[in-house]
C-alpha cells in the first residue's frame, strides 16, 4: 500500500508541476492530498485497522479525526484560504460523526446513529459547498478533497470507533473473484445497454481520441468515485441494513434501491432514468460484494461500468 501510495502521489505531483503549479499553496494542497490518500490506502492493507484498534482502542478514531482536522488547517493556512466559517464547517463535518459514533459505541451495528452518520456523509459529498471549502486551486480539486475527507471520517467512525465487521475494506484478490467481477460487468452491460438505449438515456458514441487518458482516468474513477461509493453503499449501508433486518437479501435490495435514488439529482431533478439504471447497477455491485466480501471487487465492477460509459457512450 505504501508503494502504491508513493507511486500515485508522486505521479500526481509531477503532473501538477508540469501544469505549472508550485509554491506554498501547492505544497499545502499536496500535503493534504497525500495524507488523506495515505489513510485510505493504508486501511486497505491487511491488519492495519486491527493493529490501531488494539493499540489505541477507541482513541484511534479520535486521533484520526484530529489529524484530519489539523491537515485541513495546513491546507487552509498554506493556501491563504483560512476563514473561521470554513474551519467551523469542517470541524462539524469531522467531529459530529465521531460524537454520534461514540454515543452508539455499545450498540450493535445498524443503530439510528449509524444511519444518520451515513446520511450526513452522503449529503456532504452530494450537496456541501465543496468549492467554498476547498477553493485552491480554483476549486478544481474540491470534489476529490471532499470525497477524501468523508472517507477518512467514515473510517474513523465505523472502522475504528464502531468496529463494524464485514466491511471488506481491503485491496487484495481472492479465489474466483475474476469470475464474479467479469460476470457482473458483462451481465449488467447486457441489461443496461439495451435498456438505457431504449429509454433514450444513452447513445453509442465512442470517444476514440480520448483513449490515451484511459489509465489515469480509470485510476481516478476507481479511487475517487467507485471505491468511496462502494465503501458507503455496500461495505457500510448494505452491511448494516442486512444486520438490522436479519436478512442479507433485504439489505442487498434496499441498499441497491437507495443507491439508485441517490442519483436522482444527477443531470437534472428528478432523473428517474438515471435512478433505474443506477439501481440495477447497485444490484450487481451488491451481488459482487456479497460473493467476494470485498468492496475492492465491487469497486472494480463499478469502475468498469463508469469507464465504459465514459469512453463508449454519451448521455442523451
Amino acid at each position: 500500500m505504501l508503494g502504491l501510495w508513493s507511486a500515485l502521489t508522486l505521479t500526481g505531483a509531477l503532473y501538477a508541476s508540469w501544469l505549472g503549479y508550485g509554491g506554498r499553496g501547492f505544497a499545502a494542497t499536496l500535503t493534504a492530498f497525500a495524507f488523506f490518500f495515505l489513510v485510505i490506502l493504508l486501511f486497505a492493507a491487511r491488519g492495519v485497522s486491527d493493529w490501531l484498534a488494539a493499540r489505541f482502542g477507541a482513541g484511534s478514531g479520535y486521533m484520526l479525526g484530529v489529524a484530519v482536522f489539523l491537515v485541513y488547517l495546513i491546507y487552509a493556512l498554506g493556501t491563504n484560504s483560512f476563514a473561521f466559517a470554513r474551519v467551523g464547517a469542517v470541524a462539524g463535518l469531522v467531529f459530529v460523526p465521531l460524537v454520534l459514533a461514540a454515543s452508539a459505541e455499545r450498540r450493535p451495528p445498524g443503530s439510528w446513529q449509524d444511519f444518520l452518520i451515513l446520511a450526513g456523509i452522503w449529503a456532504c459529498v452530494k450537496f456541501s459547498p465543496s468549492h467554498w471549502l476547498w477553493p485552491y486551486p480554483g476549486g478544481r480539486l474540491a470534489y476529490v478533497f471532499t470525497v477524501l475527507l468523508c472517507v477518512n471520517v467514515a473510517l474513523a467512525s465505523f472502522v475504528l470507533l464502531r468496529k463494524v465487521n464485514g466491511i471488506g475494506y481491503s485491496i487484495g484478490w481472492g479465489r474466483h473473484w475474476g469470475f464474479f467481477v467479469v460476470a457482473s460487468l458483462l451481465v449488467f452491460s447486457c441489461i443496461a445497454i439495451p435498456l438505457g438505449t431504449g429509454m433514450h438515456f444513452i447513445q453509442f458514441s465512442p470517444q476514440w481520441g480520448q483513449w490515451k487518458s484511459l489509465p489515469l482516468l480509470s485510476l481516478g474513477i476507481l479511487f475517487f468515485t467507485a471505491w468511496p461509493e462502494e465503501f458507503l453503499f455496500r461495505g457500510l449501508l448494505q452491511n448494516m441494513l442486512a444486520r438490522a433486518s436479519n436478512s442479507e437479501f433485504t439489505g442487498w435490495w434496499n441498499a441497491s434501491i437507495l443507491f439508485g435514488l441517490s442519483h436522482i439529482t444527477n443531470m437534472g431533478f428528478p432523473n428517474w432514468k438515471y435512478v433505474i439504471l443506477a439501481s440495477i447497477a447497485g444490484f450487481f455491485y451488491g451481488w459482487t460484494w456479497r460473493k467476494t466480501g470485498s468492496i475492492f471487487a465491487s469497486a472494480l465492477v463499478h469502475a468498469g461500468v463508469d469507464v465504459l460509459w465514459h469512453f463508449l457512450f454519451r448521455t442523451v
